[in-house]
Order: structure tokens, then C-alpha cells, then sequence
């Protein structure tokens, strides 16, 4: 198993992601993108504070962009990076990999679509990185976003590992991305899993727990599903090098314990990054 950086973009400016030359991901909405991108540039990174580093290391190329998840269904690291990616090229502006409840119903499937919206499954990703497209996934997903406040400096995937099977078959880098801060915009007391054990909804709802948090405005919130002001927290994002793993392919990809290597090296990578992002974030006055 190798890691190794890929070569920093060339001196001269990317196009701005409304380039018409920028054809490389046809099904969204770029002139859309465009101006959502300088809306959540201009309202995000100032309301926390926000440093998005890094971007001059995105490949060229076909790549999955693996985050840690933040901030319950907030997840303001989703919109800064979106944001930072303003002035590049399309091309470098992943889909973003999201549950059945944004795209439940066909109509909003496709409006969500022209967003880079798409549904999470590994032949939808498999087919857009073999377009050489981006894709963006948060493999902790509720587990990660919804973690207790005293773990909010953890990298916490749950054992989750379909995103190093989906890279090693389509044979393409995982370039990690690592906020830390983004958790800090409320406070979850409890994971809730023993409550959601206790109400039998987790297996319908495709949860796997019921947050108990303290939020504005509401205080004390309980479950998932909850809009929340955020707490002006700042945020340091940083977008890693890629990783290149020696082997590739379907024969890899059904290797259990390769696999398993795999995700160990890309999720300490994240968590050496989160740590040293979180002490830089705690001496910040």
C-alpha cells in the first residue's frame, strides 16, 4: 500500500466553475452551481471564521472525496468546501453522495441532481467516476454526525468501508477532507441508540440513532430531524493529499483484510489531520 502526494496544480488560475469549457459533469445546473457557491462562500466562511486550506491538492481527474460528517443534518463542512470551490474548475466540484430522503420522489431526484445531489449507491458512483467525475461521501453518516459532543475531535466511520471498496474497483485516489469545529455548532448529549432500540423505528427510518442535543433555539432537541442556529464556532477545513492504494480493481475490492489496511490508513490519516486541526482551532484567539 502506497500514499503519495499528486503534483500541485500549474501557476496559472483554474477556470471559474462556469467556464463553458468545463463540460465534464453535464447533468448539473453550472451557471446554478455557480451562484449557490458565492451564496454559501459569502454567508458561511465569514458566520464561522472559516479556513478552507488545501485545494491546490485535488487530482486532476477522477477521485472520491472522503469527509467526516458534522453538525447532525447541518453539516456546514459540506457547504464551506462547496464554497472554497467557487473559483475552480467544475471539474473539481464533486457530486455529493446523499440519502433517499433528498431524492424520495423522481421530481426532486432531478431537481437535486442539477445540485450534483445524488443518490447514494455504489453504481451511481461507480458510473460518475468512470466519467472522470468527482464524488464526495461522508462514510459515518448519521453515526458521525449525530456523535456525542466529547467526541466531536474523532473520526468516527462506524466500521463503515464501502467507500474504500467503491475507490479500489473504480481505481481512483481517495483525497481525504477534514473539518474540525464543524461539530461544535450544538452540543449531542447522547447518541440515542438505546432509545431508538426502544421505539423498533430504527430499521424503517434507516437510522442507527435518535440524538438527544442541546441546540438553539429550541434547547433541548430529540431526534435527527431538526433545523438548528448554529453557534458561530470556527471551523478549519483542510483538504489532505490524495491516497493511491498498490492495488486496485474487483479482486481487491473482495479482499476483506486489504480492505480493511485500506480504511485503517485513510481513517488515521484523518484522525492524525482532525487532531492537529483541533489544537490549532483550541489556541486560536
Amino acid at each position: 500500500m502506497e500514499r503519495r502526494r499528486v503534483a500541485r496544480s500549474e501557476g496559472h488560475a483554474p477556470p471559474p466553475m462556469n467556464d463553458p469549457a468545463a463540460h465534464s459533469l453535464p447533468e448539473r445546473d453550472e451557471p446554478l452551481l455557480a451562484r449557490l457557491a458565492e451564496v454559501a462562500d459569502k454567508l458561511f466562511r465569514p458566520y464561522f471564521r472559516a479556513d478552507v486550506r488545501g485545494l491546490e491538492r485535488i487530482p486532476r481527474g477522477a477521485a472520491l472525496f472522503v469527509g467526516n460528517h458534522n453538525a447532525g443534518l447541518l453539516a456546514p463542512e459540506a457547504f464551506l468546501l462547496f464554497g472554497a470551490l467557487r473559483h475552480r474548475a467544475l471539474s473539481d466540484v464533486p457530486y455529493a453522495l446523499t440519502g433517499d430522503l433528498l431524492v424520495a420522489v423522481p421530481a426532486l431526484e432531478r431537481a437535486a441532481a442539477k445540485l450534483g445531489l445524488v443518490r447514494a449507491r455504489p453504481e451511481v458512483a461507480l458510473r460518475l467516476l468512470a466519467g472522470d467525475a468527482k464524488v464526495l461521501v461522508y462514510p459515518g453518516g448519521d453515526v458521525e454526525s449525530m456523535r456525542p459532543y466529547a467526541d466531536r475531535d474523532r473520526i468516527v466511520f462506524g466500521g463503515r468501508r464501502g467507500y474504500i471498496r467503491l475507490a479500489l474497483r473504480a481505481g481512483v485516489p481517495i483525497v481525504p477532507v477534514v473539518a474540525a469545529g464543524a461539530h461544535s455548532t450544538f452540543i449531542v448529549l447522547s447518541d440515542g441508540r438505546r432509545l431508538l432500540r426502544a421505539l423498533g423505528v430504527g430499521s424503517r427510518l434507516r437510522l442507527t440513532t435518535w440524538p438527544i442535543s442541546l441546540c438553539l433555539p429550541w434547547g433541548v432537541a430529540i431526534g435527527p430531524v431538526q433545523v438548528h442556529l448554529p453557534w458561530p464556532t470556527r471551523i478549519l477545513e483542510e483538504v489532505l493529499p490524495p491516497i493511491r492504494f498498490e492495488r486496485t480493481g474487483e479482486a481487491a475490492a473482495s479482499d476483506a483484510e486489504y480492505v480493511r489496511a485500506c480504511a485503517e490508513q485513510v481513517e488515521s490519516t484523518m484522525q492524525l489531520a482532525l487532531t492537529r486541526l483541533a489544537h490549532e482551532r483550541a489556541g486560536w484567539k
